[in-house]
């Protein structure tokens, strides 16, 4: 199964947690990982079983704000808990748009690992690019993180992510697969 590796510049998160007073934003570039599909004429091909990994440095996470940043890596405890992990472990499409998958697998944040599943939609750009695209909702205390207070601010639990990944294949691996399929359909166009 080719694999498709993140382009860290292109592949970003953006976390908002809200307060009384306004919300409070932090945004990283530097997603690295990987996700392993077959893309046949344009389309995913669900019939192997896609995998996938990402990790986040948690110090590239930035608000704008020294003040918020430097409580934010405290809470994080960066230095003990350096990354946010990610392991996909399914993935299935989600009603009958070809773009949209419900992506499962588990989160690991502060040492703490859990379950989750949303939709994502994946486009293919071309035999050798995908775009992912996706968002979802968490509560900090399920990773045993108490909200932060900043300043006289107190922080929500609740606190939404998203991300937008762009992941490159080679040609070579491109051609490696459709060369076991039998279909050489995909690789005659594709050059390195």
């Amino acid at each position: 199964m080719p694999r498709y590796r993140f382009v860290p510049e292109q592949s970003k998160v953006w976390i908002e947690a809200r307060t009384a007073f306004h919300p409070i934003a932090a945004s990283a570039d530097g997603l690295v990982g990987h996700i392993d599909v077959v893309v046949d004429q344009g389309r995913l091909d669900l019939d192997g079983v896609p995998a996938g990994r990402l990790s986040l440095d948690v110090t590239r996470l930035s608000s704008g704000n020294r003040l918020e940043d430097r409580e934010m890596q405290r809470r994080i405890d960066a230095r003990r808990y350096p990354t946010i992990d990610g392991v996909l472990t399914a993935m299935e499409p989600a009603g009958d748009d070809d773009c949209c998958y419900r992506m499962s697998g588990t989160i690991t944040f502060r040492g703490v690992t859990r379950s989750y599943n949303d939709v994502m939609t994946v486009q293919v750009a071309d035999p050798r690019t995908l775009c992912l695209e996706g968002g979802s909702r968490f509560d900090i205390r399920d990773f045993g993180m108490e909200p932060p207070r900043i300043v006289l601010m107190k922080v929500e639990p609740e606190v939404d992510l998203r991300v937008e990944i762009v992941a490159r294949c080679t040609a070579a691996e491109i051609a490696a697969v459709a060369g076991t399929r039998g279909d050489a359909g995909t690789t005659t166009t594709v050059g390195d």
